[in-house]
């Protein structure tokens, strides 16, 4: 399954890249690299849907209890929409 990033998903997830070198070691910058692409793995093979959002043909995944990603199927297509750091106020989420 090809796999596409929303402008949104490519900033959350270099946000929290950049948050971790930040603040912690460089083993849980790549702990979280590592859980990331376990996920999008996981996900690209098409055989499992997680839990349905409030949008209407979104799902999320959380990865870690901290990071939730928002996606979409469409056809042979996986839309990353969002890598949600689920600490933030919920009421400034937006998938676009």
């Amino acid at each position: 399954m090809k796999i596409e990033w929303a402008f949104a998903a490519k900033i959350d997830y270099w946000k929290n890249i950049e948050y971790l070198e930040n603040h912690w070691s460089e083993k849980e910058v790549l702990n979280f690299i590592n859980e990331i692409d376990y996920s999008l793995n996981l996900l690209a093979k098409g055989n499992v849907l997680f839990v349905k959002s409030d949008y209407s043909t979104v799902y999320k995944m959380v990865v870690i209890k901290q990071i939730t990603i928002y996606y979409s199927i469409e056809n042979d297509t996986l839309y990353l929409l969002r890598f949600w750091n689920n600490y933030q106020d919920l009421s400034n989420f937006k998938l676009k």
